[in-house]
């Protein structure tokens, strides 16, 4: 056999696995059409063949609101609450091409404008999306879309087996009148993901209720708002039973925590409330195997908190934090934003990341590990030095590595006067780099002093006295995995940055 002939080989075996998917989809998904299942799980089922078939990380179904005006997600496999619940979908503004019929490939979905929340694609660590328009009757009345972790050109065989997918979906709504349904069934969703959409990541109080079922409800609610972790209240209603097409059961946990992907049932300790609660637990868990619920009293929920990081359960000084400014999952967020603008902006260059020990030590780690280009790190040590009138900086620990002729930025965890880091950024320059920036953390411009330049600034701060997140006071607080302000009568001196 020649050597052209294995490539010849190699293609059709590809081209056949690829086919083998195809059928084995249809088949699943064919059956689930055909099936008397309700029809959430027959359009879950088939967002799950698809992005399987296709080697996506997920697929979502989507249909028009009656106006015309939104997509309204109907069915998803692969996608976090999260990215689902990222705000309502324009249709001038999601893909509107598709609602015009025709297929749409992105390779990058963070870098297309056809797309309407690029941000959220990125912290999804979305590249590609593919979107087939549903018909039904002449017109268009949403799309399918798949999704891919990897850049991806999507060849003609994937586009014809998302189309012909499309076409199943439109025959499955049509079957149970679903789009009609749909007007009245999840009005009240579709305008609560458009407030989501206008409001800051903690629930306003426009959309929190107005009173809670049970006191321990309202307890655990001003618990999860001290700690900024993002809440929902009895988000979502799961069908436990059925009979002739109809629901017979529910069960609509208390809580949904979106920074842990979490629905939470609190109970009390009576024991027949426990082992109902139970009951549905183990039900629900064996329609909706993908979801993750759990049931606390008091002490357990607090064992939880405590699990990420919260509360004094786990281990770190909470005594004494007036209030919360930045949860852990803000942080990480937009430390991975920065960290992907940095990649985008040395690509091909020799960088450096230069620190000043010890409270960068947590924003320099992670800013590390999502920097995706090879680089290499130094630290310095500082101390001050003087009078109470006047004081000066002195380096107690200089730079081990050579910076001329490398790029360098001066990672930075807080700056407010910025005459630290002017001093800094002078003594750095003698050393001749090749270009010199600055990203910090936290910019306290309130109590600017000297204007120094800024190129990467994570979140901008009131002048309050900060501690968590590398940030000390007195030595204590640095392991909390949030960044809060510390209570003013606990302050004996700020000192000087």
């Amino acid at each position: 056999m020649r050597v052209g002939d294995n490539s010849i080989l190699g293609r059709e075996a590809v081209v056949d696995n690829r086919e083998h998917s195809y059928s084995q989809a249809f088949k699943q998904i064919a059956k689930a059409v055909n099936s008397l299942l309700p029809l959430n799980n027959v359009l879950n089922s088939a967002a799950k063949s698809t992005a399987k078939a296709l080697k996506a990380a997920g697929c979502s179904i989507m249909l028009l609101n009656p106006q015309r005006e939104h997509l309204d997600i109907i069915a998803a496999y692969g996608l976090s609450d999260i990215y689902l619940r990222k705000g309502a979908l324009k249709a001038s503004k999601s893909l509107p091409e598709v609602l015009d019929g025709k297929m749409i490939a992105i390779f990058d979905v963070t870098q297309d404008k056809r797309a309407q929340y690029p941000e959220a694609a990125e912290m999804e660590r979305i590249s590609s999306v593919l979107a087939a328009p549903i018909p039904q009757k002449g017109e268009v009345i949403g799309e399918i879309r798949i999704y891919t972790r990897e850049p991806r050109q999507f060849s003609q065989a994937d586009k014809n087996f998302l189309a012909t997918i499309a076409d199943i979906v439109a025959i499955a709504l049509e079957k149970t009148e679903l789009y009609q349904v749909l007007k009245t069934e999840h009005e009240e969703t579709v305008t609560q993901r458009r407030r989501l959409a206008e409001t800051p990541k903690l629930p306003s109080s426009s959309l929190r209720p107005s009173s809670f079922g049970h006191s321990s409800e309202g307890e655990f609610a001003k618990l999860l708002d001290f700690y900024r972790i993002e809440w929902l209240y009895e988000p979502r209603s799961f069908p436990l039973a059925w009979q002739d097409n109809k629901v017979t059961e529910m069960f609509t946990p208390d809580f949904y925590l979106p920074e842990l992907d979490l629905y939470i049932e609190l109970t009390t300790l009576k024991q027949s409330l426990i082992t109902e609660k139970n009951r549905k637990l183990r039900r629900l868990r064996e329609v909706y195997p993908e979801i993750n619920i759990k049931l606390l009293n008091k002490s357990d929920y607090l064992r939880l908190l405590a699990k990420y990081g919260y509360g004094h359960l786990g281990g770190t000084k909470v005594e004494g934090i007036d209030h919360i400014l930045f949860s852990h999952t803000q942080i990480q967020r937009r430390v991975k934003a920065l960290a992907k603008r940095i990649s985008r902006d040395y690509v091909g260059r020799k960088l450096i990341l230069i620190g000043i020990l010890r409270g960068v030590i947590c924003f320099m780690s992670d800013l590390m590990q999502h920097t995706t280009l090879p680089l290499t790190v130094d630290f310095m040590s500082i101390s001050y030095y003087g009078t109470d009138n006047e004081s000066a900086v002195k380096i107690t620990k200089d730079l081990d590595t050579s910076i001329a002729g490398l790029d360098v930025l001066m990672v930075e965890d807080i700056v407010d006067t910025g005459m630290t880091l002017n001093y800094v950024l002078n003594h750095l320059a003698s050393h001749n780099p090749a270009s010199l920036r600055v990203c910090t953390l936290l910019d306290k411009r309130v109590r600017r002093l000297i204007d120094v330049p800024l190129d990467y600034i994570g979140f901008e701060i009131p002048d309050e006295f900060v501690v968590g997140y590398g940030l000390d006071y007195h030595g204590e607080y640095r392991n909390l995995p949030f960044i809060g302000a510390l209570n003013p009568e606990l302050i004996e001196d700020e000192g000087k940055k």
